[in-house]
């Protein structure tokens, strides 16, 4: 248990209906009495005014006091919810700072609940994950990373790779004997295993990404097809400068935009001409960047026009075509009609965008596990060190060498969940929390 009380406001800063001041440690039982003048009753909310040290009131409140261990982080908690003004919330942060409980650092809640054995590593990320999320996929796979989607993956890799060196390790101490071909085909069978589940989780790296970033939409075509018009048009505003001249756009720009589950971020590129200019070249080149970059690509092209000369380099990225200025002409064939003019056909268009963005999620049953590159980091070095073993299983090698791969990948599980005392892992991890959580 850590000697020291915290506190922190754990609602944004500013103002607001309510303010909610956090303390965690072991003066907060104490805290409470000295402050409201009674014994609270754990886990019930209950009104009272907050008083200074000089027993001036400071705001009418509402307190709950959690008893540790039954608290998120473990440790005795007292929350405070204040009226929203800022001036208040200050004057009772600075009256706790005078009573003794030190401000908190970022993150240092949920680095208790850590230390505390209330949350392992991964669900800690999610707590930041879930507050960050900005899609409903986002939010769903927080959720269930938080609830120990992740966790219970790692911990059936890790038992069955815990079974598998108990096998290895029971033969190191007999050198003269090697592994029977049946146990080592027994082994090679389990490490094989282990290794696809490995590799299916590193699969959900980029999904994971997508989640937390948004899925790329690379909106394409030639100059005045109308590229500008639809991000417009998509996002409501006049996000893009539209104009009639062709290769108004020599850069890309990029909006966010959230349709059904997903956030998509929409880039709307430097038109693809076919004869540019020295500076419009430079913009066709961000343009292909763009393209090779994007999860997406939207080839906008003009339905008054011939398609354009570069429509089979796009082919290897499977562009959704869409035909804009129907309301002039029809569309050419297999392709969507809009008109970013009027509106016409974007809702189908979003439709499809929202089907294109289901099919990037790797298929993971009913977990919607997506990994940060912390994770992918760890589960690599596993791979390797599983890939190393079953080469060996392959051959008769040395049991003591089999034993010592089996191990780097346990200890590389480990890391995941946070069986692991590295103060500086830790202290990088936390410091992108935010105060007060």
């Amino acid at each position: 248990m850590n000697p020291e009380t915290i506190a922190a406001l754990g609602t944004p800063a500013g103002t607001g209906a309510l303010a909610v001041i956090r303390l965690s440690g072991p003066d907060c039982l104490a805290l409470c009495r000295n402050i409201f003048g009674r014994s609270p009753t754990p886990r019930v909310a209950t009104r009272g005014y907050f008083r200074d040290q000089n027993g001036r009131i400071v705001d009418d409140v509402l307190f709950t006091y959690f008893a540790g261990p039954k608290s998120y982080t473990g440790e005795d908690v007292l929350e405070i919810t204040a009226h929203g003004n800022p001036y208040i919330a200050q004057r009772i942060l600075e009256d706790l700072a005078g009573r003794g409980a030190r401000p908190a650092e970022p993150g240092e809640f949920t680095r208790r609940a850590f230390l505390n054995g209330k949350l392992d590593l991964t669900q800690a990320e999610a707590v930041m994950d879930l507050i960050s999320a900005r899609s409903e996929r986002a939010l769903v796979a927080a959720q269930k990373q938080l609830r120990g989607a992740l966790s219970r993956e790692m911990d059936g890799l890790s038992r069955a790779l815990i079974t598998a060196l108990a096998k290895i390790e029971a033969y190191i101490d007999f050198p003269e004997e090697d592994l029977p071909p049946e146990n080592r085909a027994e082994v090679l069978a389990s490490v094989e295993k282990i290794l696809a589940g490995t590799s299916r989780l590193l699969a959900t790296q980029h999904y994971g990404e997508l989640l937390r970033d948004g899925v790329a939409v690379a909106i394409v075509g030639e100059p005045n097809a109308g590229k500008s018009s639809l991000l417009n048009r998509l996002v409501g505003r006049d996000r893009a400068i539209v104009s009639e001249k062709p290769g108004t756009t020599r850069d890309f720009l990029e909006e966010r935009l959230m349709v059904g589950p997903h956030l998509f971020r929409l880039i709307d590129t430097a038109g693809l001409n076919e004869n540019p200019g020295e500076i419009e070249r430079l913009g066709i080149q961000k343009t292909w960047e763009r393209v090779r970059e994007a999860d997406i690509v939207l080839l906008l092209v003009d339905a008054t026009a011939p398609l354009p000369h570069f429509l089979d380099d796009l082919v290897k990225y499977r562009p959704l075509i869409a035909s804009n200025k129907c309301d002039e002409r029809p569309a050419h064939p297999r392709t969507l009609a809009v008109s970013a003019l009027t509106g016409f056909g974007t809702e189908a268009l979003l439709a499809a965008l929202v089907v294109r963005a289901d099919a990037l999620q790797p298929d993971l049953g009913n977990e919607a596990i997506a990994i940060n590159a912390r994770h992918a980091l760890a589960l690599s070095s596993a791979r390797e060190c599983l890939t190393a073993a079953a080469e060996k299983l392959r051959g008769p090698h040395d049991p003591a060498l089999l034993a010592s791969d089996l191990r780097g990948a346990l200890d590389a599980f480990g890391q995941i969940g946070g069986k692991i005392d590295h103060e500086r892992v830790l202290d990088e991890l936390f410091r992108t929390f935010c105060i007060g959580k």
